[in-house]
């Protein structure tokens, strides 16, 4: 796959990873997702937002 350079911006980006995050919790406590049928990439993914602080959290309300 080759590898190519785009222009984002940081906060769209940030809230997509939150977003992203989010959904994975909700379909992880509803019993919906197994973390067995996450990817080694996802596991890490989830095991670093469990442990990011609540505090660099976007709220909705501030968009």
């Amino acid at each position: 796959m080759e590898s190519q350079m785009i222009n984002v911006d940081a906060d769209d980006l940030r809230q997509l990873i939150s977003d992203v995050k989010l959904m994975k919790e909700i379909l992880l406590s509803n019993g919906l997702y197994s973390e067995d049928e996450l990817s080694d990439w996802a596991k890490k993914e989830l095991k670093e937002s469990r442990e990011e602080n609540e505090e660099n959290y976007v709220s909705l309300e501030n968009l």
